[in-house]
């Protein structure tokens, strides 16, 4: 079998999703680093690949794969973070699904804006901060009575939502406690170093 290789920006919380599952599920991977700030993902070559322009995408076996729950379902199949129990997982699915439709949306659209183009609040839409504050107090309120999203283990729904959740300072949001404890019990069980 070929070599797993994944394009990824380390500043993006999807790429860091990818390689958080690699690396719990300990498989190898070379990481080649895709700069969306420097507009590597707009060259022919990487269009050739996926022509979204976008990063994640793995290559294994000479196929590309993009989006990175899409990635992550790929990678972790068969393992102990795709919960067994049918509804379980329909559960998981639901918190990628939701991840990506109302979380990152919000939550790493003002970090980007923040933080990498250094914009100031005044020229960053005003709807991004109360939409990303009932984001975290939904996600909080779930997490009020467990310690995971789905079921009693860690799975893709924990490393899909933590991966820019851990960084929501950086756009200017304050967790919640239920979530706040939650992040860092999740980057501990995936040996992550805690964000700032």
């Amino acid at each position: 079998m070929s070599e797993l290789t994944i394009y990824g920006d380390s500043i993006s919380g999807n790429c860091l999703k990818v390689k958080i599952v690699c690396d719990r599920l300990h498989i190898p991977y070379r990481w080649i680093e895709t700069s969306v700030l420097k507009g590597e993902t707009r060259t022919a070559e990487f269009l050739a690949m996926n022509p979204a322009g976008q990063v994640p995408v793995i290559m294994k076996d000479g196929r590309a794969l993009a989006q990175s729950n899409a990635i992550m379902l790929y990678l972790a199949d068969g393992s102990e973070l795709i919960p067994a129990d049918a509804f379980e997982r329909a559960q998981m699915m639901q918190w990628l699904f939701w991840e990506q439709y109302s979380h990152e949306t919000v939550i790493a659209v003002r970090r980007f804006h923040k933080t990498y183009l250094k914009k100031p609040d005044s020229e960053i839409d005003p709807g991004l901060l109360p939409r990303g504050e009932k984001v975290l107090a939904v996600m909080d309120g779930h997490l009020a009575t467990r310690t995971h999203f789905v079921g009693t283990h860690l799975s893709l729904a924990d490393i899909g939502l933590v991966a820019y959740t851990r960084f929501a300072h950086e756009g200017g949001f304050t967790l919640p406690s239920h979530v706040a404890q939650w992040v860092r019990r999740t980057e501990d069980a995936l040996k992550i170093s805690h964000a700032a």
